[in-house]
């Protein structure tokens, strides 16, 4: 389906109080939509507002394996250095740079949906399962409010949280993207504010525990904001935490930088119940494609970006999502 009937569809069902499952690619092409979405178990998902997960299936992975064969950290310098032009041309200040990582697993996707505890999972049958710990939007009671996720660290590491929350980098990465949801809020919103800033999730993974840096900001909606999800939610497309800003300038810079295209990774998909939507960032994301699987993953980059560190970071997202 075209992503513009998508959109067209989110409105149509609001007005009505329809519920709905959607989902869009991160190139604003493609999407997925269903009516009346707990009422068929083709395509599964979870949201906390909401899920149509089996629960009399119980999924016992004892073998569970992931083996990555990633890119070289030369190959990886190369198109870190092509964003670095960028950034010290002006073009972009704060980009999301991924990569697409060929991954041999010992479980299929129907296993990771049915054994992650993540916020947010979508599983297509034989194409994707996203297990992501990133809300998109959530539209409640008139409010819409987000929670942007930037910065990542080994909770092993010593003194983990106090050196990612004092580490410049990413400091500065955290501050241009909180900068620039709330000024896309204000496109759809009034009264647009921070309401907490760089706190702590902790992440179980079978790599063990991750450490995120998130924040939550939040507007008013117009009265009649139902008749208009789907205006609401395309405005503010490709999610700013996993393109950039400027958005417009930056978009044109990842084009250039990676080879691949993300498809549904880095897109977004939600659940409408009938009064309130919430949606997640399509990241930590497995696709199957012509019987090979694949884990993409990314980092934001700014002027005080390493590349070793970035690589590194990279890397350390590519997980199955239980102990």
């Amino acid at each position: 389906m075209l992503a513009k009937q998508v959109k067209k569809l989110m409105n149509e069902c609001g007005e009505k109080r329809e519920p709905f499952l959607f989902a869009v690619d991160f190139d604003l092409q493609e999407g997925v939509f269903i009516k009346n979405p707990l009422e068929q178990n083709d395509i599964l998902f979870t949201t906390p507002l909401g899920s149509n997960k089996p629960k009399a299936e119980k999924t016992v992975v004892v073998n569970k394996t992931l083996h990555s064969f990633p890119i070289s950290f030369e190959e990886y310098k190369m198109r870190f250095d092509t964003v670095m032009k960028g950034l010290t041309s002006g073009q972009s200040h704060l980009i999301n740079l991924t990569v697409k990582t060929p991954i041999e697993i010992s479980v299929g996707l129907r296993d990771i949906f049915m054994s992650s505890n993540s916020p947010y999972t979508l599983l297509v049958p034989d194409k994707f399962v996203c297990f992501s710990p990133e809300r998109f939007v959530k539209i409640s009671d008139q409010i819409i409010s987000t929670n942007p996720m930037k910065g990542t660290i080994n909770a092993d590491i010593p003194d983990a949280e106090q050196k990612i929350l004092e580490n410049e980098k990413e400091i500065a990465e955290h501050a241009s993207i909180v900068k620039l949801l709330s000024s896309e809020l204000s496109l759809v919103a009034n009264e647009v504010e921070v309401k907490r800033y760089r706190y702590i999730d902790r992440v179980k993974t079978i790599n063990g525990d991750i450490l995120q840096v998130s924040s939550e900001i939040s507007g008013k909606l117009p009265v009649n904001y139902h008749s208009n999800l789907g205006d609401i939610i395309f405005n503010l497309l490709p999610a700013g935490s996993v393109s950039g800003a400027p958005k417009k300038s930056t978009l044109e810079l990842i084009k250039i930088s990676e080879p691949h295209n993300r498809g549904f990774y880095a897109g977004v998909f939600g659940y409408f119940d009938g009064n309130e939507l919430d949606s997640g960032v399509l990241i930590r994301f497995i696709t199957n494609e012509n019987g090979k699987s694949y884990f993409y993953s990314g980092g934001g980059i700014t002027s005080k970006s390493n590349a070793e560190s970035e690589y590194n970071e990279v890397l350390e997202k590519i997980y199955l999502p239980f102990e």
